[in-house]
């Protein structure tokens, strides 16, 4: 079975196709663990080494992982199911595959070892440019770029400069065995009496630098590691610990994308909130954060987001309604006279739908303010929610009309030619009834009318 790259997007006929990931449990206890059998051939619809989303799987459980290059053998300690991976592997798509600007898998990464960067561009609309967001597979990349072959750097593809120098100097730098029983000669020895290519997870190296800047700076990477690692214990949070993350995720957007700016952090938005599982509520927040009393110029501003979350979604326009009802708490004296030109603009931007807007005006609620205010911005959007009635009853008056002109027409056609039919054979009867009677029409000819 064969899914969509980009998951999102549900055409059948789309282009772009990936295996559906199959993954096996192996092993019990301390030794259990998930073998991804197909990821050879996934990564090959991606475009990328197989190594680059069984890594991202690792960073995001918080588990090791395992290369067997030999026999094709990607390995993610513990029992993970395949849906779950499945999910987490279209945020890899997301984050490493798909063009930023186009949405395009027809993508190519490129490292730049002395600027230290990940950069990405796009073979369909062109767009290059760099991958940020500190994930730690981007220094993972850095340090085992797209062009070289995984199996044919040896056992470890991260082993430290430390461990290679030490290596050098028992003489084992093609393979022999290390001397004083050391860590890594134990676990080559492993890897030949097994046969096996295996890579285990050894990103940081420790030994390359000790100046205090590079301390630091290996700090903050493993702190960076650490927040990683933790991610995925964000979904099983509790909701109002899940809503205050995605506040502070939106703050922090908002500190470094001034104005208009921050629309084009729409898609990482919506990410982080399906992430977190707070799609549907998140407009409050963005209601929150996104308006004050200059509301009606936010609303253009801020367009391109509030679409983003509210498209065809009217659970969230719910959401976004219950928020612009807290926002005109706050400033009541400048926005409670607004409220119908709130709405309309609302309407009129496609961001909220008729059909909620009329189901929101039915019944008064005290949910998010009090209902003594709630009965107050009912009333001042009365003008508005008049105004779409009558807009919907003209249109569905236009379209009865229209029906009503056609049965007419069709209905007078079948009387006309049921009143001619009906009327020859009346004329033929007295036709015949008067000359049985010996009636001429001769006779009855008036001379006056000639």
């Amino acid at each position: 079975m064969s899914l969509n790259v980009n998951r999102s997007v549900t055409d059948t006929f789309y282009r772009y196709k990936m295996p559906k990931l199959l993954a096996k449990v192996e092993g019990k206890g301390n030794g259990i663990k998930t073998v991804i059998v197909n990821m050879v051939d996934i990564a090959k619809s991606l475009g990328r080494p197989p190594t680059y989303p069984t890594k991202y799987f690792g960073c995001e459980l918080g588990a090791q992982t395992q290369f067997d290059f030999k026999d094709e053998r990607y390995i993610v300690n513990g029992s993970h199911e395949a849906t779950k991976l499945q999910d987490l592997l279209d945020g890899f798509i997301r984050k490493f595959v798909l063009c930023p600007e186009c949405d395009n898998p027809e993508t190519v990464l490129s490292v730049q070892v002395k600027k230290n960067t990940l950069s990405q561009s796009c073979k369909a609309c062109g767009h290059s440019g760099l991958i940020k967001g500190g994930h730690r597979l981007i220094t993972y990349i850095i340090k085992n770029p797209p062009n070289v072959n995984p199996a044919s750097q040896g056992a470890s593809l991260t082993k430290g400069k430390r461990s290679e120098k030490r290596n050098k100097k028992n003489g084992t730098e093609n393979g022999g065995s290390p001397q004083n029983g050391s860590d890594d000669g134990e676990w080559n020895d492993s890897v030949n009496k097994n046969n096996k290519n295996i890579e285990e997870d050894d990103d940081d190296d420790w030994a390359e630098d000790v100046s205090e800047e590079a301390v630091r700076r290996r700090q903050a990477e493993l702190s960076e590691g650490v927040k990683s690692l933790a991610v995925f214990d964000d979904a099983e949070k509790p909701e109002k610990d899940r809503m205050d993350l995605f506040y502070k995720f939106l703050q922090l957007k908002m500190s470094s994308n001034l104005g208009s700016k921050l629309n084009e952090t729409d898609k990482e938005l919506l990410s982080e909130a399906e992430r977190l599982d707070v799609r549907a509520k998140s407009a409050l927040i963005l209601a929150e954060l996104l308006f004050d009393k200059n509301i009606l110029q936010q609303i253009k501003t801020y367009k391109r987001i509030l679409l983003r979350f509210c498209h065809e979604n009217p659970k969230t326009q719910k959401y976004l309604l219950g928020g612009i009802e807290q926002v005109i708490q706050l400033h009541k004296e400048l926005l409670l006279p607004k409220v119908a030109h709130i709405f309309k603009s609302l309407y009129d931007e496609d961001i909220l739908d008729e059909e909620v807007l009329l189901e929101w005006h039915s019944k008064v609620s005290k949910k998010y303010v009090s209902k003594e205010l709630s009965t107050e911005i009912h009333a001042k959007a009365e003008p508005f929610i008049k105004w779409l009635k009558e807009a919907e009853e003209e249109e569905s008056e236009d379209e009865e009309s229209e029906g009503d002109v056609e049965i007419e027409y069709d209905d007078r056609a079948r009387i006309s030619s049921l009143k001619e039919q009906v009327a020859a054979p009346a004329a033929s009867a007295n036709s015949n009834q008067k000359l049985k009677n010996g009636d001429d029409d001769d006779d009855e000819l008036d001379i006056d009318d000639i």
